[in-house]
């Protein structure tokens, strides 16, 4: 049994009771009253605290998670809970509620008659299913519609008090669909609305991401392991951890390509290796920041490799952030010596000489190669995208850190103004080992 902050129930009538946060731990044997018999097998006590809201309510509470990671229970229980009055963030039942899925059939299947459905979770009041209206019917006279997202139009005209919007991310008409709700949300003192969604980089998504009053809930599948298989949950770590689709459908990431960008998810997943093969020659490339303070850019560090039919095979990423000299100095001269590298290439433009210099200080026999941008980051990494392409780059493991970094930029840089460290220390370990494939004829205009 779960543990929370103790309670004191402060008031009780027909169907509410008011929990009000105290000191301590407690659970429900530390009740006394007569809500105890109501209340000791009731959703608190075994949810996670993700999943159960003591302070107020959001008008809108966006829950992001991976499989399985109890998003269902959560919008059954939140939907109960308002049906009921039985919450921390409301004293009175609501009567008029909105149930959204991609289809009807999934609000019927998944959100109502599903393991972790309405019905299925029902304690006391069991809602009953008229199919033919459309609607789930409580005995109190509470009524929850059903809609689909491919018929945006049928949310003109019904108002609510509150509405569950289930797997927002699949939903087809999503825009048009959302904004015909935010408008019958017209009813009681403080319209609600629960969106649960396993992440998809969908437009409505990233707006309700960037709006400002948006409540966001974040939760893995993991951390429901108590009720998953043990069989699922290994396969699912053998088969997909680390890689884009287990960091979205299980950690419940917004994982997305950038239009302009060089490289794309699919590309890095088409040339990754498990285990690098022999190589004839390792290099270390270090791309340092100007200054060292908590708010410079981060010391890209990146290893490569050259394998006999002339690949090159990426081998880590160990850049540092906010670290002083000595400090990024050290983790490439400590990187350096654990592959047995061949040459350490450092990148000169922020601090000449003194690059070399600081290197030295932690190994003074380090062969460093100091070398000096003379075109723009976006053309200096042109062609090392076009060697992915080619299939002349493999991944040996996944570097998630330097992968987001390359399927955000973009002609422009990264998304936020951030410096593309690491994929400038790639860039500069490729342009070591494959020099001869870095040069690109220049087309000058003779007009």
């Amino acid at each position: 049994m779960q543990t929370w902050p103790e309670f004191s129930v402060e008031s009780t009538n027909e169907s509410s009771s008011w929990l009000r946060d105290t000191q301590g731990n407690w659970s429900s044997e530390n009740l006394k009253g007569p809500s105890v018999e109501q209340i000791e097998n009731e959703w608190i006590f075994h949810a996670r605290l993700a999943q159960y809201r003591l302070d107020p309510q959001p008008a809108t509470w966006l829950v992001i998670g991976g499989r399985g990671a109890g998003k269902t229970r959560l919008g059954a229980e939140w939907v109960n809970s308002l049906v009921r009055g039985f919450s921390p963030f409301s004293e009175r039942s609501h009567k008029h509620i909105a149930l959204i899925g991609e289809t009807l059939g999934d609000v019927r299947e998944v959100m109502i008659d599903g393991p972790s459905g309405i019905i299925t979770i029902s304690r006391h009041d069991r809602p009953r299913f008229e199919a033919s209206r459309r609607r789930l019917v409580w005995d109190s006279g509470a009524v929850a519609q059903i809609f689909s997202s491919e018929d945006p139009e049928s949310l003109r005209g019904p108002q609510f008090e509150a509405a569950w919007c289930d797997e927002l991310g699949k939903w087809k008409n999503a825009e048009a669909c959302f904004d015909m709700l935010q408008f019958g949300l017209r009813l009681g003192d403080q319209p609600r609305q629960l969106i649960t969604t396993t992440p998809r980089p969908t437009k409505l998504l990233k707006r309700l991401l960037a709006e400002p009053g948006v409540v966001i809930e974040r939760m893995r599948t993991d951390e429901n392991a108590g009720n998953l298989s043990a069989a699922f949950l290994r396969m699912m770590e053998r088969r997909y951890v680390g890689t884009a689709l287990g960091r979205q459908e299980l950690n419940g990431e917004l994982i997305e390509d950038r239009e302009d960008a060089l490289w794309s998810r699919g590309m890095i997943e088409n040339v990754r290796i498990a285990e690098p093969p022999e190589l004839c020659r390792i290099v270390v490339a270090v791309d340092p920041p100007a200054s060292a303070r908590k708010t410079s850019d981060a010391c890209g560090i990146v290893a490569a490799g050259l394998d006999q039919e002339g690949r090159v095979i990426v081998l880590a990423d160990a850049t540092v952030r906010a670290a002083k000299p000595h400090e990024w100095a050290a983790a490439a001269v400590a990187l350096f010596h654990r592959l047995e590298a061949d040459c350490l290439v450092a990148e000169v433009n922020q601090g000449g000489d003194m690059v070399t210099a600081v290197i030295r200080t932690v190994d003074p026999s380090i062969p460093v190669k100091a070398v000096r941008a003379t075109r723009g980051k976006w053309l200096r990494a042109e062609p090392v995208a076009a060697l992915y392409e080619q299939g002349r780059v493999r991944h040996a493991g996944r570097f998630v850190e330097l992968e987001d970094e390359m399927c955000d930029f973009g002609p422009n840089g990264l998304s936020g103004s951030r410096s593309p460290d690491r994929v400038d220390a790639l860039v500069w370990a490729i342009n070591e080992l494959m020099p001869d494939q870095m040069a690109r004829p220049r087309i000058r205009d003779l007009l």
